[in-house]
């Protein structure tokens, strides 16, 4: 499970892409499709958006995208209770840092104001005195 700062993606092992999924507001169920639940309910940590939440289903796995209720919070960990349980892993190929990613924004703001301070100061226009006329009659005598 990624996290970001909008929601989380959550996989899931399958034995079949037609396992049911109940995404709700404070629970992520999946049943296999004789209605049997699977070991792996998860109860979040805090409420989500189960209205913006989706799942996609691809070969022997369920991918939950389940959306925070409140945005820009971060959640200190996925699940309510402060063990996680043995079979729930990071999936670090998917991982954003969003601390870091904050400072990252925060220095390209910074870059975009200096540039635009820069490009909208009014300077005199540079000094046209040190073109040389000689190089320009020069080329027009060898041809």
């Amino acid at each position: 499970w990624p996290p970001t700062l909008e929601g989380l993606a959550s996989r899931e092992p399958s034995p079949s892409p037609d396992a049911p999924v109940f995404i709700l507001p404070h629970l992520l169920s999946c049943k296999n499709p004789d209605g049997v639940e699977f070991y792996n309910e998860i109860e979040f940590y805090a409420k989500v958006n189960c209205k913006d939440s989706q799942d996609k289903r691809s070969g022997r796995s369920i991918t939950c995208f389940v959306r925070k209720w409140k945005e820009k919070v971060a959640w200190p960990r996925l699940t309510k209770e402060d063990i996680k349980p043995a079979w729930l892993s990071v999936d670090f190929d998917n991982w954003r840092d969003w601390e870091g990613d904050e400072e990252v924004e925060l220095a390209q703001v910074e870059h975009y104001a200096e540039l635009l301070k820069k490009v909208s100061t009014k300077s005199p226009p540079p000094a046209m005195d040190d073109l040389d006329d000689d190089s320009d009659s020069a080329d027009a005598r060898s041809n």
